[in-house]
């Protein structure tokens, strides 16, 4: 939901305070002691989408139980050894912090709840640790309360369908993906390519957060999240596809002087023209798509022996355009899929397709999950030995703060712009909550008096979490507006109480930004790297594992990688040349993919020359620094050359075009201002 105003945030901003209405109501009338749990997580959990909600509430109740049970199991064992009760209260929240950024989902938030939940139930039971089952199994009934007051609102009043949302975001997508490849395969070049390139790999990304509620979406037709997989696969090959074909194009204008022949502009015109009108007709359209893909293959000229640079490239063109295609058909075949809603495949490609892989492989970030990781341990154990020092009895409050916020935000590159949101939020939930406890609610009788109250400011700040851009201060003030002093199983005008306790608050936020400043000064500099590196660490691997490639789990992989670095290179102002860069290392990993498997098909004595050129590929980008990356030596060029004269002499016509479409893809994205190619001795 992207408005700030108007009704649907008006609509959201109700539904909120209805469900923590409802989740207080339970609370007192069953006599719980920290209603404030369920009313602060029946806002945690709302979502615009009735599927959202479900699928964050699961996720919540799974969490918040391991962590009352991890909990229950180590402080009273350990109560009577602070030292090794924090180390192990640490590790836990450690070691669900990195699980969560590794997982890269909204799964992973079960996990990192998993871990502070712990903190939550273990911190106030340090003191009292025979109590510490009563207090887990409390916290356990008020979080689920809130969860479940939460998800009955927002899936029962008008409820929101990720269904619906699915849809229309792969509509759009699909117009966006059909105009990039209309400009990629322009034959004069066009402005603003490198922008809708980065956009359709953070669509791809996008679509795969979305797709993971449809399980848990109430409508009566959702599509499959199979379909959705497949048409994330299909789409992933658009950029590579198409960034290739604009490649070749350009270099057979530049061999002809600028222009290109007829048949070749009468080709692409009729492509760019397809992609961009398809027919509805399923039928209509996949016959036009083969029409086009037969022209292709008419124009490519047969790998023969002795070819020239001229027609490898022209070959390299048509293939690819012709893959293209393809890959735009299927895509518009898995949408008409997807809005059938059915288990039956509309055409036989659709079965194939749909019988491949059911999950998308992601980047998963281990030095970063590592970092923050050692961030959260490091903020608890440091904050337990000034609390612990200090003597402070609040103490515990502001130590446990630090190291959960720190746990929610460590896949953040810079955690401390959410805190300062936390910190402002705070101080405005002090105000009001100071202006409701002591002035408005001595005068209350009752709890319908209590929620007509509260009914505006609840209902207001609903309303603005629906605005990204207000969230990060809108959820502070709504926990200081319930905070433990003020909603509690009786009133109790106890004004230090509440002092302390938002004191304890604002010095866990400000401890926590400070650590997050000691331990994570790199920031979005660091962030970069990592990404980049991780990418050339990957390419390196699969240039010298021996097995068959997963060419599809790579791209996919790297797309995640390029919508990641997106957002960081344009919030830190760097040169969008770095995301050009991973778009061909991006090109690089498919033609590796392609040589692995060709290697596979040859025997043994037929593909050294192969295995020197993977072998060389590997090494350069193990080599690679970010700070001062390095061209690829002329040495590697030597050997794609002869393997190249090599396999255009196999007797084997498939060995010699996958050879050369092969190799030649991986010259020009290493080579690409090299020399054209020349026969090498052998």
């Amino acid at each position: 939901m992207k408005e700030r105003f108007g009704w649907p945030a008006a609509l959201f901003g109700l539904k909120c305070f209805l469900a923590a209405t409802l989740a207080l109501y339970i609370s007192f009338s069953i006599g719980l002691e920290r209603p404030y749990w369920a009313f602060v997580t029946s806002f945690i959990v709302a979502q615009p989408m009735a599927g959202a909600v479900i699928s964050k509430a699961v996720y919540r109740v799974m969490g918040t139980l391991v962590g009352a049970v991890v909990a229950v199991a180590i402080v009273p064992p350990l109560v009577n050894a602070p030292e090794l009760l924090t180390l192990a209260m640490a590790g836990w929240l450690a070691f669900c912090v990195f699980v969560s950024q590794l997982d890269g989902t909204p799964r992973s938030y079960m996990f990192v709840l998993a871990g502070y939940s712990a903190c939550l139930i273990a911190f106030p039971s340090f003191e009292t640790p025979q109590t510490i089952f009563d207090l887990a199994s409390s916290r356990v009934q008020e979080i689920t309360i809130g969860i479940l007051s939460g998800s009955l609102v927002h899936a029962a009043i008008l409820p929101g369908s990720v269904a619906s949302m699915v849809l229309n975001r792969v509509a759009a997508i699909l117009r966006d993906a059909e105009r990039w490849t209309r400009d990629a395969i322009a034959i004069e070049p066009v402005e603003g390519l490198a922008a809708e390139r980065r956009r359709l790999a953070q669509d791809v990304t996008e679509l795969h957060q979305l797709s993971t509620h449809l399980p848990y979406d109430l409508s009566r037709r959702v599509p499959r999240v199979r379909t959705v997989r497949a048409l994330q696969d299909q789409l992933s090959l658009l950029l590579p596809l198409g960034a290739a074909v604009d490649d070749r194009l350009q270099m057979l204008k530049a061999a002809r002087g600028g222009d290109v022949p007829p048949e070749v502009g009468a080709l692409i015109a009729d492509v760019q023209h397809w992609v961009e009108n398809p027919e509805k007709d399923l039928e209509q359209r996949s016959a036009s798509a083969d029409a086009l893909i037969e022209r292709c293959a008419a124009l490519e000229p047969p790998a023969r022996p002795g070819m020239e640079w001229a027609d490898m490239m022209r070959l390299s063109l048509f293939s690819r355009l012709a893959s293209l295609i393809a890959a735009h058909r299927d895509c518009r075949d898995l949408y008409d899929q997807m809005t059938s809603y059915s288990r039956t495949p509309v055409n036989a490609r659709v079965g194939e397709l749909l019988e491949g892989r059911r999950f998308r492989e992601v980047h998963r970030d281990y030095e970063g999950a590592r970092q923050g990781a050692f961030n959260a341990f490091v903020t608890l154990v440091v904050g337990c030995a000034l609390w612990i020092g200090s003597g402070w009895k609040d103490g515990a409050s502001a130590t446990m703060l630090a190291g959960i916020f720190l746990a929610i935000y460590s896949s953040q590159d810079n955690p401390k712009a959410p805190l300062k949101g936390w910190m402002i939020g705070t101080i405005l939930a002090s105000l009001l909550g100071a202006l409701y406890g002591y002035a408005i609610m001595p005068r209350l009788d009752g709890f319908v008096m209590l929620m007509a109250a509260f009914a505006p400011a609840l209902i207001l700040l609903g309303s603005a979490m629906a605005s990204p851009s207000l969230a990060g201060y809108v959820m502070p003030t709504l926990l200081g507006l319930g905070s433990p002093a003020l909603l509690a199983a009786s009133y109790q005008n106890e004004f230090p109480t509440f002092v302390n306790g938002n004191l304890a608050q604002l010095t866990g936020i400000w401890f926590a930004a400070v650590m997050a400043g000691l331990l994570q000064p790199a920031g979005l500099q660091y962030a970069i790297r990592r990404i980049i590196r991780a990418g050339w660490r990957d390419i390196a691997n699969r240039a010298n594992v021996a097995g068959r490639p997963d060419v599809r789990g790579w791209i996919n992989r790297m797309l995640d990688r390029i919508a990641l670095l997106a957002p960081r290179l344009a919030a830190l102002g760097a040169d969008k040349g770095q995301l050009y860069d991973a778009l061909r290392d991006l090109r690089t990993g498919i033609g590796i993919g392609e040589l692995r498997a060709l290697r596979l098909e040859l025997p043994p004595g037929d593909s050294a020359s192969l295995t020197r050129v993977l072998q060389g590929v590997g090494d350069y980008y193990r080599a690679l620094d970010p700070d001062a990356p390095a061209p690829a030596q002329p040495a590697l060029l030597h050997d794609m050359d002869r393997a190249i004269t090599e396999l255009s002499a196999n007797p084997d016509p498939g060995v010699r075009r996958g050879a050369i479409l092969a190799l030649i893809a991986l010259r020009r994205n290493l080579f690409a201002d090299g020399a054209i190619y020349r026969k090498a001795a052998a």
